[in-house]
């Protein structure tokens, strides 16, 4: 009975499409991806209907396709216009110009928090008259909860912007927004010598042990910026030739506690001083506090072609915690995770064996179908948000960094530049893209490709994907 089914379902995707065309698609799909280990379906994307299906029900990984799932359900429940709140406030009082109490700042997770909202924190306390701090800075994170460390990030990674931690007190160091980041950059000194180095946007609590040597023009770069496993000590070593840099994202042991160092630095180089005794810690906003400011970030809107173009994963997490601080109460990614599921159901996508382990798709845990990524991409189309979230899909080949996105070196032909919008993805053993293309015939469609267990996988996702353009 199972293969009758087969059998028919078959046929009526042979008849969907012209003869020719299905023949010429289901051979550049077995040829390039094979049969077992790739799943792929392609949808019209004026009526949803699927014209072609491989393994569109295997349950697969997305890797980073599952920012499609939460970016979109962002969208929905937070809003286009949705602004992540970090609020200055104060206790104590104020006696000539030394406030005998402490400051406090609490977070809601924004990834756009930079050195420039720390001198606005630093313009507020002047702006009543501080210039002296007798008490402490403490930070409220407790909007999120559970594990700072996503799902998925091996020890060897933790070191690296992909890996990064998630806190509601975090800090990004440019308009990329990789959050709970600092930068470091080394710069070559005189042969022999140590390299010299700045960070971004200041030490942050930060230990930085510098093993590194100059070498001569020509010789091979070898230096390494990577921060010691579950430590603030960041490590710089090897060799770095004269006439060249490096330049380095390193994530931070602690978000909320480093942020916090980072911001205290950053007050401090406005004037304003803290008696010896003061320290950074964390803690609770008491309830007599006074709110002094509130530092809001751009829209979810404005950020969201960082996110996606960039395939940004510190954003994705933070905003799984986000959605399920907003909706549930608790800013955990297993609440988020509920409310993916929830979004999911309510697109008619049939998703109670899929798994939600992260926003990212980092974790090697999350499991998606072809079918269901596609049947969201139809969906999402009459939802108010589509065009914030269309707009942030990587444009195939066009080479401007942040239209193109992860997509700018690939599918470079002109035949295919700009006629592919779609979500990359990648972590070991799986690369996938879904998205939407311009048929040759000058028809859309939407499509969904996961493959695992093929090495140099894009290569062989690009040729599929110039047959589809090619043969639709």
């Amino acid at each position: 009975m199972k293969k009758i089914f087969q059998l028919v379902i078959l046929l009526a995707l042979f008849f969907s499409l012209p003869i020719q065309s299905f023949a010429s698609i289901n051979g550049a799909v077995t040829t390039h991806l094979g049969k077992s280990n790739a799943a792929v379906t392609i949808r019209d994307a004026e009526s949803g209907k699927i014209v072609y299906s491989q393994n569109g029900d295997k349950l697969m990984r997305p890797a980073s396709n599952m920012k499609l799932v939460s970016g979109a359900a962002a969208l929905s429940i937070l809003g286009e216009n949705y602004r992540f709140k970090t609020n200055l406030y104060i206790d104590g009082i104020i006696v000539n110009d030394t406030l005998n109490g402490n400051v406090y700042i609490k977070g809601s997770g924004d990834p756009t928090l930079k050195k420039d909202d720390f001198l606005e924190f630093a313009k507020e306390l002047k702006r009543i008259g501080i210039r002296t701090i007798n008490g402490h800075l403490i930070g409220d994170d407790t909007a999120f909860s559970g594990s700072t460390l996503p799902p998925g990030v091996l020890k060897s990674d933790e070191t690296y912007y992909f890996g990064a931690r998630t806190s509601a007190i975090t800090m990004s160091q440019n308009n990329d927004f990789d959050a709970s980041t600092v930068i470091i950059t080394a710069k070559p000194g005189k042969v022999g010598a140590k390299p010299s180095y700045s960070i971004e946007p200041n030490l942050s609590g930060m230990v930085i042990s510098n093993q590194a040597k100059t070498v001569s023009k020509g010789s091979r770069n070898t230096i390494t910026i990577k921060r010691a496993y579950n430590t603030n000590r960041i490590i710089i070593s090897g060799n770095l030739p004269q006439g060249s840099s490096k330049k380095e994202w390193v994530t931070l042991q602690d978000p909320s506690k480093n942020t916090m160092q980072a911001i205290k630095q950053t007050l401090q180089g406005t004037g304003l001083k803290f008696v010896k005794s003061s320290k950074v810690e964390l803690g609770k906003v008491p309830q007599k506090a006074t709110l002094l400011y509130t530092n809001e970030s751009r829209t979810l809107a404005a950020i969201f072609p960082a996110f996606m173009k960039l395939s940004n994963n510190s954003i994705a997490d933070i905003l799984v915690k986000a959605m399920g601080k907003q909706q549930l109460g608790e800013g955990s990614t297993n609440k988020g995770a509920t409310l993916l599921k929830k979004y999911s159901d309510s697109l008619d996508i049939p998703v109670n064996n899929w798994r939600f382990a992260d926003g990212s798709g980092l974790s090697n845990s999350n499991r998606v179908t072809s079918n269901g990524l596609s049947q969201l991409l139809y969906k999402v189309q009459k939802e108010s948000y589509f065009g914030t979230f269309f707009d942030s899909l990587p444009v195939a080949g066009n080479k401007d960094r942040m239209v193109g996105g992860t997509l700018k070196s690939r599918l470079t032909n002109s035949a295919l530049q700009n006629r592919i919008y779609a979500k990359t993805g990648y972590i070991p053993n799986v690369y996938t893209l879904s998205g939407y293309m311009k048929g040759q015939s000058g028809k859309q469609y939407i499509f969904s490709i996961l493959l695992e267990n093929k090495s140099s996988g894009n290569v062989y996702i690009d040729r599929t994907m110039a047959a589809l353009v090619k043969n639709l």
